[in-house]
């Protein structure tokens, strides 16, 4: 079978690593690691998984959590923002904090705000926390948010990085059923470059992209 990268679309990625239930390739040029697709969960498994999630934005811990972008994000803003939250999950919580910052947001989720409209629209920021991990296509949906990105506008996405095959051996990340896609630092400086975006490395789970 004829593999292709899901982020660059190069061909034959190298075998990087098995488990007892997927194998995870590494493409060569922009370094993603990923389980082929025909390893994936159906969408009705996946969403089954994330309808267990328990998110809330009454939840302090979860803020706290996704303070690991907001914070870096909302520094870089001017005042009344519009902001889109892509991959919002069934809790919203992130888009909440943004409105009591004083910024607009708009939301969607393929599974539960799965709103099109919200995406032909433009945006001074987009985020996405731990989404970046779960598309099956991440090169297509991540061009498709850089292009709902005003000129100087920010695409924030928090997600685990890969640092070394070693480490991605023993790593609790990959047992997740919906991870499917795992992004380096090194691969992240090499998407930002193909598409012009400036990137920076807020904290070890978070990066921060700029639109010319």
């Amino acid at each position: 079978m004829m593999r292709r990268c899901p982020l660059c679309n190069a061909l034959e990625p190298a075998l990087y690593h098995q488990d007892r239930r997927r194998e995870y390739y590494q493409c060569a040029t922009c370094a993603l690691v990923f389980v082929p697709q025909e390893q994936h969960l159906t969408a009705a498994e996946e969403k089954a998984e994330y309808d267990q999630h328990q998110n809330s934005p009454h939840d302090t811990g979860y803020r706290r959590f996704l303070g690991r972008l907001f914070d870096p994000m909302l520094g870089k803003l001017t005042d009344g923002a519009s902001g889109l939250d892509f991959g919002s999950g069934p809790g919203p919580t992130l888009s909440v904090m943004f409105e009591e910052a004083g910024h607009t947001m708009a939301v969607y989720d393929i599974y539960y705000a799965p709103n099109q409209d919200v995406l032909n629209r433009s945006y001074d920021f987009i985020t996405a926390t731990e989404v970046v991990e779960h598309l099956a296509a991440p090169g297509e949906v991540l061009s498709q948010l850089v292009a709902n990105l005003t000129p100087g506008g920010y695409l924030g996405l928090m997600t685990k990085r890969v640092t070394s095959q070693e480490a991605f051996s023993r790593w609790h990340y990959i047992n997740d059923p919906t991870h499917v896609s795992f992004f380096s630092e090194v691969t992240f400086r090499w998407w930002a470059n193909k598409q012009g975006l400036a990137v920076e490395f807020p904290g070890k789970d978070t990066a921060i992209f700029t639109k010319h």
